[in-house]
């Protein structure tokens, strides 16, 4: 029965119009805790960022006056482990671990930056280098210019940057974002084609590239910290296995 202005509420149709208004409802609640989730997010791995370079720069002091095959380590947050419930659960720390199981004091000296982007590893890290004789290095970056480095000038930053690493160093490539977010499926090209050249520079150079893009990919589920970015300690895993895998055989049997 219909009256003048709309339905009734006691009607059918005044039901479903009811039932309508409480699914709206509810989306947009759910919409909100979502966004509030990944502000919430963001904040926690924000503190990370700060904690964690606190954790490192302590870490690198004991690692300069220790003894031990020295690995150096070149990056950007992934390698600070931003994401991780500790900075020894992010791949660095995974890694770690696993070369120090075999009975070597290994030492880590991490000169990674959260937010650094190519430019900074030629200008801040690498000169870190100079009289160091470490027995690996290792170098994962490119992430941060994706967006905010145009494409020639981060081509040439790759080439510069590949160029000055020692020969015992291991390259790391990029994780291709498919599917992850809408912009995901939108940059996952050029992503592509920087891997690309990561993997044809590393090797006319005779350095092994550890391919993040083949063991890091999705379904991400499950392998995000709360910002829905960085990797969480499952998603590192999967950074590990992929510099594990590219390690020397000289390395992994010190």
């Amino acid at each position: 029965m219909f009256i003048s202005g709309g339905p009734t509420l006691t009607t059918p149709i005044g039901a479903l119009h009811r039932a309508i208004m409480r699914w709206g409802e509810a989306e947009r609640t759910s919409s909100r805790l979502a966004v509030q989730r990944w502000v919430d997010g963001v904040a926690y791995v924000d503190v990370q960022a700060r904690t964690y370079a606190d954790y490192w720069t302590r870490q690198n002091a004991d690692a300069l006056t220790g003894e031990g095959p020295l690995w150096v380590v070149l990056g950007d947050s992934t390698a600070q482990g931003l994401g991780a419930s500790s900075p020894l659960h992010g791949y660095v720390g995974q890694v770690l671990n696993a070369l120090r199981r075999k009975g070597t004091p290994w030492r880590v000296l991490n000169l990674s930056r959260s937010g650094a982007q190519t430019r900074h590893v030629l200008e801040d890290q690498l000169p870190f280098l100079d009289g160091l004789k470490p027995t690996l290095v290792t170098c994962g970056i490119g992430n941060n210019d994706i967006l905010a480095t145009p494409p020639k000038r981060f081509r040439d930053h790759l080439r510069q940057v590949i160029d000055r690493l020692p020969s015992s160093s291991v390259v790391m490539d990029l994780t291709v974002p498919d599917r992850l977010w809408r912009i995901g499926g939108a940059v996952s090209p050029y992503v592509s084609g920087i891997n690309q050249l990561i993997s044809n520079t590393a090797t006319s150079r005779g350095l092994p590239v550890a391919e993040v893009s083949r063991y890091a990919r999705p379904p991400w589920r499950g392998m995000l910290a709360p910002d829905a970015f960085h990797p969480n300690n499952l998603g590192y895993r999967r950074h590990a296995d992929a510099l594990l895998a590219a390690l020397p055989s000289g390395v992994l049997s010190s």
